[in-house]
């Protein structure tokens, strides 16, 4: 087994890391070897990696025109990488220990406005009635269904500003309609309670009802959004119903699934909430991965004063 092959494994079975980040390390792995050694053939000499080479690894990535953060994400893969072959005794450096990294970008997040999140909130159901009228639709239970389940999920990812990967890794256990709460897995498997609003409990309970009905695992350790084969709901797919419904709502086809958290937080902080508990709700590690959204507050602020004060110009 190579020395590649060793930290895959290592970090499939030490770290359990899911299998999309394995294969991203895998991928920056490979992109050091063809930017810096012109994709050589088996290459495995690491000892011979240097500081040279990992700053030529920079030079070529800034060539082809990265953006700073996928850089700063890859000299971080190679980071881990070598110290990994250090621990092992594969290497006796870590060559990228001694880098230094350019800044990291803090573009300020896009979010929805309040008016915003609710036409779409109201799109799979314009969605699916003229997809009932044109025949696109297979039949009136599985536009039903699809109506009940999207617009349920938009209102958990909006209501607890959840990731679409952790509102898809619900299972029905975790979700707890009396108390308005969801346990919710996010990075590193950590999990917190997230909180459900009276609209969000509302869609469940009606996309529940119909869930029932189609799937016959109601199990607590069922997934809660599944598809009409009754398997887990994928983000893949709810990332392409979504562009449906933001043609259907006439809203901008970039807007994402992720969208939704940053204006949870956004709508929360405008609101009065404080940073250490939207950090929290968020799952958030560290606050200064929370402030950036103070930014977009201040922005908001910036805004309101130029308009409204009389010497603002």
């Amino acid at each position: 087994m190579n020395s590649v092959d060793s930290f895959m494994q290592y970090l499939t079975m030490e770290k359990q890391a899911s299998l999309h980040t394995v294969n991203n390390y895998r991928m920056d792995i490979n992109q050091f070897v063809e930017l810096v050694y012109s994709g050589e053939q088996n290459f495995n000499d690491w000892s011979k990696v240097d500081l040279y080479a990992a700053r030529k690894f920079v030079v070529e990535m800034q060539k082809i025109n990265l953006a700073r953060n996928s850089i700063l994400r890859k000299i971080s893969s190679m980071r881990s990488f070598f110290r990994f072959m250090l621990r092992e005794k594969f290497i006796d450096k870590n060559p990228f220990s001694g880098l230094s990294s350019p800044k990291k970008e803090h573009p300020l997040p896009k979010f929805m406005s309040v008016k915003e999140i609710d036409r779409l909130v109201t799109a799979p159901a314009v969605y699916w009635a003229e997809a009932l009228k044109n025949g696109s639709a297979k039949d009136e239970d599985s536009a039903k269904f699809a109506t009940a389940r999207d617009t349920a999920l938009i209102e958990v990812i909006y209501s607890g500003g959840l990731r679409i990967s952790e509102a898809i890794g619900l299972n029905i256990g975790d979700i707890d309609l009396l108390s308005d709460i969801a346990k919710v897995k996010g990075k590193g498997k950590k999990e917190r309670l997230c909180a459900l609003g009276k609209p969000a409990e509302k869609a469940l309970r009606q996309y529940l009802k119909l869930r029932s009905i189609r799937s016959e695992n109601n199990r607590p350790s069922a997934p809660l959004f599944v598809n009409k084969l009754g398997a887990r709901l994928t983000p893949r797919s709810f990332q392409r119903n979504m562009k449906d419904y933001l043609l259907a709502a006439g809203l901008p086809p970039d807007l994402t699934p992720h969208k939704l958290r940053h204006s949870f937080a956004t709508h929360l902080l405008d609101a009065g909430a404080d940073l250490r508990s939207v950090q929290e709700m968020l799952g958030h590690e560290s606050l200064s991965t929370t402030q950036i959204y103070t930014h977009v507050t201040t922005e908001k602020m910036k805004n309101i004063y130029k308009k409204a004060h009389p010497r603002a110009k």
